[in-house]
């Protein structure tokens, strides 16, 4: 089983910027879109950004235009850069394989972000 380790986040005000990280522990990783997700406090797991094994993206409307999702097959690593920080992006930032199903889910990398 392929697995997942995010990394990256902390404690920002408002207007900050991070860069998460996660890295597969296989080189399957290449071979899949992937995706970034988060977890709010009491609320479901929601699909953030997906990146395609060829470097494609797509955003959802409450990030587009902050964040940014990039891979390096060589590292298997996912990254997403965020900017422009609001107190709503708090959460557990996780990543997975898009399809055709996630692998095992990683621990995840909180982020806070205070007003």
């Amino acid at each position: 089983q392929v697995q997942l380790v995010e990394s990256g986040g902390g404690l920002m005000q408002a207007g900050g910027s991070l860069k998460l990280s996660c890295t597969a522990s296989a080189s399957i990783f290449s071979a899949y879109p992937m995706g970034w997700y988060r977890q709010a406090p009491g609320k479901q797991r929601e699909w953030v950004a997906t990146i395609t094994s060829f470097g494609s993206t797509n955003y959802a409307d409450s990030v587009k235009g902050r964040f940014t999702i990039s891979r390096d097959n060589a590292k298997n690593t996912v990254f997403l850069q965020m900017n422009s920080l609001k107190p709503e992006d708090t959460a557990v930032y996780y990543c997975n394989r898009r399809n055709p199903s996630p692998w095992p889910w990683g621990q995840g990398t909180q982020v806070t972000v205070s007003s």
